[in-house]
């Protein structure tokens, strides 16, 4: 593997390579000229020539150069060390207060810890998919083999305590960080892991230190427009200290579906973002840190200008809470499952203009224990109305486990409240994990029907065995590229339709009469259930025909 200067040299020659073979012929032609003129250097008068003089410095400072001035010095290199499995140090202490967890998914910047089986991996699919498995690295072989990897951090207080991406250090053995005032190559201070937030990705690092050090100002992420400009600071491909500069491109961008990303709602920028950038600052024109680098889309493993930063005020959230007593971020929940973002038709068809439809209440938790029940709305908490699934998850983890909370909501079209006590977070998802194991059933399918050709659905009658009280048709195929493909009924195949436009379904004549009513312009809503746990909750989907 060549280092990246010696890259570089090979490029520059191959480019002269390039160019001697296209003068070639030219070189030939002119050679006995060329012969001629070479050599006879100290025959020219050089005496009129002026030499030439490097003038004073121009002072040519913009905000771009005030701004990395006053807040480069914070940003830090963040490298580590994965040990041989037979030297690792199975004795950690509580919190990860060692110098300890080390690289996580491949986001390109050197980690190569790909952990397949951490049920909290958060970004961890998003990686794998953006960026793979690094060759020759992380692979099943090289348990025996001592790795490195590099990141990046920035320092918020002057005590020595630092902010990084969680997958920056996972799963290291040792932790260092080099200040910008370090000796060059030198291999940093040892740090210690206050705290880790695998559903924000965000960790917490300390370094001894007997002076105050250098810090960044954190700013306010709400207060950012799509088209501002921002500088992003770190270490990409082990070159330290680069600044790139660009805008941010959208707000509230989340890439996993699902629990795992439900607290990572991104700032989109096109700061040239590459491997080795991740947990560095995004930095607003104030000089104020606005987001924490920690991933891209790329096809190259390179920049391709889609950088993805975690918002600051998420970051100052997080930092507040692992800094306490438990180093750990508690989060509430009342133990639901919803459609993450609104769709008009089922709107329209459940009769709501704005609001969370339930798909899921996970038995003995509190929204269960409140009453609510699935395919009802939620339309406000504590007489704040909801707009969309983000705004309930916010609101909801926000508040403490015990508090009471006043959630209205609509059922069949009818207004109610409930009052519920929130639960941890944490141990409601554990709960929930554990039912949705539960109830498994079997079954062989017949008498597949095919429905009209503008839905391209398959069905057919529920097979005998199934679940007592399962009542539906089973989704067999969907066609490619047909209406039900369009509006996501693929994800569900080989699950249960239970009702259309909320009419409820018992068997392929009942599904077919209905299907064969709808029009071209008509919203068309499917509520689908899993036949092996039937009671895992309604996933609701739905559009309007062309």
């Amino acid at each position: 593997m060549k280092s990246l200067f010696e890259r570089f040299r090979y490029n520059r020659l191959a480019s002269t390579f390039t160019i001697l073979g296209t003068l070639t012929a030219g070189i030939l032609v002119g050679s006995v000229v060329a012969s001629n003129v070479r050599g006879q250097e100290s025959q020219v008068n050089s005496s009129d020539a002026t030499p030439l003089k490097i003038p004073p410095p121009r002072d040519l400072a913009t905000d771009f150069t005030r701004i990395v001035k006053e807040t480069a010095p914070a940003v830090v290199n963040i490298n580590t060390e994965i040990l041989p499995n037979q030297q690792k140090n199975p004795h950690r202490g509580p919190h990860g207060m060692m110098p300890a967890p080390g690289q996580g998914p491949d986001d390109g910047n050197g980690d190569d810890n790909n952990d397949q089986n951490n049920p909290q991996g958060g970004l961890q699919d998003f990686f794998n998919r953006f960026f793979g498995q690094n060759p020759g690295m992380g692979g099943p072989d090289e348990g025996d083999q001592e790795r490195e990897s590099l990141g990046s951090g920035f320092i918020v207080d002057p005590r020595g305590y630092i902010v990084t991406n969680d997958h920056v250090i996972d799963k290291a053995d040792r932790i260092y960080v080099r200040l910008a005032t370090d000796p060059e190559g030198s291999q940093g201070r040892p740090a210690q892991v206050v705290g880790i937030d695998k559903q924000t990705d965000l960790a917490v690092l300390k370094i001894q230190t007997d002076t105050p050090l250098p810090v960044e100002k954190m700013g306010n992420s709400d207060g950012t427009e799509v088209g501002d400009w921002v500088l992003a600071i770190g270490e990409p491909f082990q070159l330290e200290h680069t600044v790139t500069a660009g805008i941010i491109s959208a707000k509230n961008r989340t890439v996993e579906q699902g629990p795992a990303g439900e607290f990572q709602h991104f700032l989109q920028t096109d700061a040239a973002i590459n491997p080795g950038n991740s947990g560095g600052p995004l930095i607003d024109m104030a000089g104020e840190v606005i987001g924490v680098n920690t991933a891209i889309y790329t096809e190259s493993a390179g920049n391709e200008g889609i950088g993805f930063a975690l918002p600051s005020n998420t970051v100052v959230n997080v930092y507040n809470q692992l800094i306490g007593p438990e180093h750990k971020v508690t989060r509430g929940s009342i133990g639901i499952s919803f459609n993450a973002y609104p769709n008009s038709a089922i709107a329209r068809v459940y009769g709501y203009k704005q609001g969370v439809l339930i798909g899921r209440v996970d038995p003995g938790q509190p929204a269960a224990k409140a009453g609510l029940k699935a395919l009802d709305v939620i339309t406000s908490v504590d007489g704040h109305p909801i707009k969309d699934g983000d705004e309930l998850v916010n609101i909801i983890s926000a508040h403490k486990p015990g508090d009471q909370v006043d959630i209205g909501f609509l059922r069949d079209g009818k207004e109610m409240h409930a009052t519920v006590t929130i639960g941890d977070w944490d141990k409601v998802q554990a709960a929930a994990q554990a039912s949705a194991q539960e109830g498994q059933g079997n079954g062989t399918p017949s008498n597949p029907q095919v429905a009209p050709a503008k839905l391209g659905i398959t069905v057919t009658d529920l097979p005998q065995g199934s679940p007592a009280g399962l009542h539906g048709v089973l989704i067999q195929s969907v066609k490619p590229g047909s209406f039900a493909d369009e509006i996501g009924v693929t994800d569900f195949q080989g699950g249960v339709i239970v009702s259309v436009n909320r009419h409820p379904i018992n068997n392929v004549q009942q599904f077919e009469q209905v299907v064969s009513g709808l029009h071209s312009g008509d919203d068309v809503v499917f509520d689908i259930v899993d036949p092996q746990n039937p009671t895992s909750g309604n996933n609701v989907v739905g559009g309007t025909l062309p």
